[in-house]
């Protein structure tokens, strides 16, 4: 029988969220605390893949066992796990539902402040001065729709498509020093998140006009987008299924 199971993560240090062979990895503290209990190795499979440093208010993932899991089976993990990782729901599934390919839309969303506050830099990007928030959202209004968005992907990597049905891009401003930009779509590609908001912090520093952020994305070439982002700053907030999986 398969299940879902749904959790949050600081990733601030972890070698990113998939099991690598070097370095601790999000996959690899739930796994070892899945074998713990279940006495039976499991392997899990992500909804995607976030990079070291990148946080998690939201992530997903499969796992097979041939029997029902303890009734205090969450409960047990999160007494297992790390403080930097929290279990927030489990729920069976069909037996052909995937992580990763059922879900229809994934929500991140980048934090950014220009106060000087250690206790908001596990979640936050400090930045030296206030951005152009309006230039910003003119220009990520320009990614919205089924485009192709090579110039915001790593390198080398082994994807069929650099096409993405982009949903929302937006900045919002919640206080004097806090913005956060929002990003929700189908699909997203390696270092996707930082690559626009890099690029966005170009704009929004009247260094790059909306016309020039245009241009970027029709170029299809990584060597013309900004530099990526801070890690810490980008976070995975929602992931959204069809509730036919559901059992």
């Amino acid at each position: 029988m398969r299940y879902f199971i749904s959790f949050a993560y600081d990733g601030t240090g972890y070698h990113g969220s998939q099991t690598q062979p070097n370095g601790n990895t999000v996959q690899a503290e739930m796994e070892a605390a899945f074998t713990t209990i279940l006495r039976t190795p499991v392997s899990l499979t992500f909804a995607g893949r976030t990079d070291a440093g990148v946080h998690a208010e939201k992530m997903v993932a499969h796992f097979d066992v041939e029997k029902a899991v303890p009734a205090n089976f969450v409960g047990r993990l999160n007494n297992l796990l790390p403080a930097s990782i929290a279990v927030t729901g489990l729920r069976r599934v069909t037996d052909e539902a995937h992580a990763r390919f059922d879900a229809t839309a994934r929500t991140y969303r980048y934090r950014i402040t220009t106060r000087k506050d250690p206790f908001l830099y596990i979640n936050h990007t400090r930045v030296a001065a206030w951005l152009d928030l309006e230039a910003m959202n003119r220009a990520a209004e320009r990614m919205l729709g089924e485009r192709d968005f090579a110039s915001f992907c790593r390198t080398h990597t082994d994807v069929k498509t650099t096409i993405c049905h982009v949903t929302e891009a937006r900045w919002v401003r919640e206080n004097e020093t806090e913005a956060y930009f929002e990003i929700t779509a189908n699909r997203f590609l390696r270092n996707m998140v930082r690559a626009v908001v890099g690029t966005l912090f170009e704009v929004g520093r009247g260094k790059m006009s909306e016309e020039e952020f245009e241009q970027v994305i029709a170029a299809h070439n990584r060597c013309r987008a900004g530099h990526s982002a801070p890690s810490e700053g980008l976070s995975l907030i929602e992931i959204i299924y069809p509730q036919n999986i559901y059992l």
